[in-house]
């Protein structure tokens, strides 16, 4: 498994002001129910920040798919896939990606900047209270260290 089998490419376009067409931003299309780039619907969306230098899990979930979009600053997703490989995915808010972490991966969010991160997370399966749905999990030989510097 390759990198790019958790990477879904987004469409970015430019927006245009309504009284003289010169261009005021540009819109991300994450999701939207017709597209079908995502094999289920998300039932919940949420921002999810990290602080400076920060390391979030890492951990699976056991039902759910994940998917991140770096609505600010800088990340990196870090998956372990089935095979105990390793995947290092940077993503920032000016690149149009969605990361896919499937169920039953285990994954961390890294800040590796000195400003806090966004990021917006789509998953397929919502968080219930006490659903005992998440577990935190440990890469062995991972050199978490080296975000530390």
């Amino acid at each position: 498994m390759n990198d790019k089998n958790f990477i879904i490419n987004l469409e970015k376009h430019q927006t245009k002001d309504v009284n003289d067409s010169h261009v005021n931003g540009e819109l991300t299309v994450i999701w939207r129910d017709w597209d079908k780039i995502l094999p289920k619907n998300p039932e919940m969306v949420y921002v999810n920040t990290v602080n400076q230098k920060e390391v979030k899990g890492p951990h699976l979930h056991k039902n759910r798919t994940t998917y991140f979009y770096c609505i600010s600053g800088d990340i990196v997703i870090v998956i372990e896939d089935n095979e105990g490989i390793i995947h290092e995915i940077s993503a920032n808010s000016d690149l149009p990606i969605l990361i896919s972490v499937p169920n039953k991966m285990s994954a961390a969010i890294i800040n590796p900047t000195n400003k806090i991160s966004k990021v917006l997370v789509l998953a397929d399966v919502a968080w219930k209270p006490n659903d005992n749905e998440m577990e935190n999990t440990d890469f062995k030989d991972y050199d978490w260290s080296k975000w530390k510097k």
